[in-house]
């Protein structure tokens, strides 16, 4: 019997890593960061509309899904507030200067989730803030999805290498849909037509495809 309960525990210790390893995603143990996506970039980030855009369609899901969601600025009262156009306006946006994310306020949000298990990554800039805070969640033992057309940065060989590094580490690169479908996983889900509205028009380009074919950094 005791053999038997040690294989028990054994499989199921093998089931969870096995989970982690695939990068599944539940809404009820994730949760959506929206990394500094402000006034002052806007001209200089390389497809600054179309990575909002994007980011603002993972916020929909958010709210639809029930997900709790974090949004930060990197030192507001230099460089602004949050674009409209996120449609963020009723969160609160938790100032930082730190490069990653996890300041002790995020982490509250984060330990109130309960069984955390993944945190869904969009913004700015890929290099610097999503880097960083991609490895500090990915340091806790959590899963970290980068929805990578809703990421950039001023120059696209940043934003390029830091993907690349970013998935050597442990990430797991998607794109917006590919991430909303996980998420929704049933056509019969509540909530599918109102998603589907949300995901028929594909997501705007932002000059990801040039780095999709072979060889590339993102796919070997």
């Amino acid at each position: 019997k005791r053999a038997f309960f040690l294989f028990r525990i054994h499989c199921s210790l093998l089931t969870k890593m096995s989970a982690r390893r695939l990068g599944k995603v539940i809404p009820k143990t994730s949760i959506l960061f929206l990394c500094d996506m402000q006034e002052k970039f806007r001209p200089n980030i390389t497809y600054f509309p179309q990575i909002v855009s994007v980011a603002a369609r993972m916020l929909k899901v958010a709210k639809a899904l029930e997900i709790p969601t974090v949004v930060t600025e990197q030192y507001p009262k230099g460089l602004g507030p949050t674009v409209p156009e996120l449609g963020a306006e009723e969160l609160r946006k938790y100032s930082k200067t730190c490069f990653s994310m996890l300041i002790p306020e995020v982490e509250k949000e984060m330990a109130a989730v309960p069984n955390l298990k993944s945190v869904l990554l969009c913004g700015i800039e890929t290099q610097a803030c999503i880097m960083s805070t991609a490895l500090d969640v990915m340091e806790r033992g959590l899963d970290v999805h980068v929805v990578v057309d809703a990421c950039s940065s001023r120059s696209q060989v940043d934003r390029i290498v830091a993907l690349s590094r970013l998935r050597q580490s442990g990430a797991f690169l998607t794109t917006s849909e590919g991430l909303i479908l996980q998420l929704v996983r049933d056509a019969a889900h509540p909530h599918f037509r109102e998603i589907q509205k949300l995901i028929m028009d594909p997501a705007p380009d932002s000059g990801l495809l040039p780095f999709l074919t072979a060889p590339s950094p993102l796919l070997s």
